[in-house]
């Protein structure tokens, strides 16, 4: 019952049963109470806390080195009726990042714009033709959201125009900051705001939180812009934890409560009915919102955020979905080429994959070098020629940092950036095949051989009995889930099918599971891309499962789901992490 790779399976450590128990109470049964523990949530008080989130608890901005001078600058910009222009990435976080600081302060001042670069022509950051089209304008302030931490030749051509810049950005910067106005990142070595992981979205939002409270603005004027900050929050993988947990919180409220004709539009394309959590935007909003950029331009991303009415979100709407299906088809095509690629070219024990076709489009590569990941289990970057270079996405492994491996390979590159777990790089291209080989010699040298194995953490093993309404109540009042507070994995073993399973649409599994010590009860299972474990499900042999729940609505009824998340034969040595644990099992590269 191996699918593409056969998965570890590694139980999370047992917290200790004295601080279990003291959460344990009718409304908080015994496996909720575990879960909260190994989240570090160790007492009455902290789970409060934790389940009741505040916007009194964000911190407060001008921790943030240069918050002061931002706001001041932007304050100055105002009063002397000076132009801005708002610059953001073509990306989900850029582009949400740059509706947000727009649509706030155009209700100061109409000397205001907004700018885009194209993914093709220019390239990710900020460009010269970026910085030129300021000058045209008249702008003399470029607010950057997402982008700039390393645009040092960029900042200098701007100041030798009478072009100060706010950089608002969440990428580790390099070794010399650019000598901006403003450098807000909290990454910055010198920055001592308390939380290092906000989205750029979310660095924009401490700007205009910042400048509210300097000119004494009711912060009630900022919930409006919560939307925009869950987004980005969900779409760009940043952990959702501490702050970033309030933000997505009040802005995954106000996504459901009061959404915006733009999020709405997208809501109908996808015939999305039911309540939104940060799996749909992750999933239904964000690919919406990137496909703009990568088939036709960002721009109309942010012209659908900031749509004033549905008639209007509607026919921008048609458009970005249309983008997206087109999208769809692009990475469909081009996975298939780049798999091709990989048993023609690349070794079968190589320890990363780098795969490069001149007529690959440049917008999908980074979802091509995931889906990658998916049947060959290892750092992956896929590149396409653009403007005479070789330009590549990267994506990685867990565990392992892809960026500091491309970093190593430096010198044969134009430029790079990005984080632990996916990067971007240019580099000409007759260094492409040193680049290959060097790439390989440090992932070889570098990656562990537990980072060669894909893993599934399992939080906590249960019966299927422990399944029931106080634990669903305590999953539901966990979200919004994501990197740092995961939906909880859970493992059951020894269970059947009653007889229902079947596959459908592209092979999806559906199952009915039931255990023989739990007569009378059974809970519908959906396990995706999984159709090859049929015909043992249907043998009527005992297999156990690994899942999370959640709730399914269908034609006005709720029940309880299991997604399941991987399917084993048998029930004994199936963990990694426990005492009784059995060999691991070989990934199938």
């Amino acid at each position: 019952m191996s699918g593409k790779h056969a998965k570890r399976w590694r139980l999370k450590p047992a917290p200790q049963e004295e601080v279990v128990q003291a959460l344990v109470h009718e409304r908080c049964p015994d496996a909720g109470a575990r879960i909260l523990v190994q989240r570090g949530i160790s007492s009455p008080d902290v789970a409060s806390t934790f389940f009741r989130p505040h916007l009194d608890d964000l911190h407060d901005p001008f921790l943030m080195a240069d918050m002061a001078k931002a706001v001041e600058r932007i304050e100055r910009t105002l009063g002397d009726n000076e132009r801005i222009m708002v610059y953001g990435d073509y990306d989900v976080d850029g582009t949400t990042a740059v509706a947000l600081v727009y649509s706030f302060l155009h209700k100061y001042t109409g000397n205001i714009g907004f700018y885009i670069p194209d993914r093709y022509s220019e390239g990710y950051g900020i460009s010269f033709a970026g910085i030129d089209q300021a000058k045209k304008e008249g702008a003399t302030l470029i607010i950057a959201l997402d982008c700039g931490i390393k645009a040092i030749d960029k900042v200098k051509y701007a100041a030798e125009r009478g072009i100060d810049f706010i950089i608002c950005d969440h990428h580790r910067p390099g070794d010399t900051l650019p000598e901006a106005f403003a450098v807000l990142d909290p990454k910055r070595e010198d920055c001592p705001y308390p939380f290092k992981e906000l989205s750029g979205c979310g660095i924009g939002f401490k700007l205009m939180q910042g400048f509210a409270l300097r000119n004494n603005i009711d912060p009630q004027e900022l919930e409006p812009l919560l939307d925009l900050v869950a987004v980005s929050t969900a779409c760009d993988i940043v952990p959702v934890t501490g702050e970033n947990r309030i933000l997505a919180h009040f802005g995954v409220k106000r996504l459901n409560d009061r959404p915006r004709p733009g999020i709405r539009a997208m809501m109908g394309m996808a015939n999305v009915k039911k309540r939104l959590t940060v799996t749909d935007l992750v999933f239904v909003i964000g690919p919406r919102i990137n496909a703009a950029g990568r088939i036709e331009h960002g721009r109309q991303a942010v012209e659908l955020l900031l749509a004033n009415d549905m008639g209007q979100a509607e026919q921008m709407g048609l458009r970005v979905d249309s983008n997206n299906s087109q999208r769809q088809e692009l990475d469909k095509e081009i996975t298939r080429e780049a798999l091709q690629e990989i048993m023609d070219a690349v070794e079968p024990d190589a320890c990363s994959t780098v795969v490069f076709r001149e007529t690959w489009h440049k917008g999908v590569i980074g979802i091509v070098a995931s889906r990658l990941i998916e049947q060959h289990y290892r750092p992956t970057i896929v590149l396409t020629e653009s403007n005479g270079k070789a330009v590549g996405s990267a994506r990685s492994v867990k565990g392992f940092d892809v960026y500091e491996a491309i970093n190593a390979c430096s010198e044969l590159l134009d430029q790079f950036g990005g984080h632990m777990y996916a990067a971007g790089l240019t580099l000409p291209l007759d260094k492409l095949e040193a680049f290959k080989k060097r790439f390989e010699e440090v992932v070889r040298a570098t990656i562990t051989p537990d980072q060669r194995i894909p893993e599934e953490e399992v939080d906590l093993e249960i019966s299927l009995a422990e399944i029931g309404t106080p634990l669903m109540r305590i999953l539901h009042h966990m979200a919004p889930y994501g990197p740092g507070n995961m939906r909880p994995v859970f493992l059951t073993r020894g269970v059947l099918d009653s007889g229902a399973a079947r596959i459908v649409g592209d092979s999806h599994l559906k199952m009915n599971l039931v255990h023989p010590d739990l007569p009378g009860r059974s809970f519908d299972a959906i396990a995706f891309k999984m159709a090859e474990h049929f015909e043992h499900v249907k043998s009527g042999q005992p297999f156990s499962v690994l899942y999370v729940l959640e709730e399914n609505e269908w034609n006005g009824r709720t029940t309880t789901q299991l997604n399941i998340k991987d399917i084993k034969a048998g029930t004994d040595g199936l963990l990694v992490g426990e005492a009784s644990a059995l060999e691991l099992e070989p990934s199938e590269e």
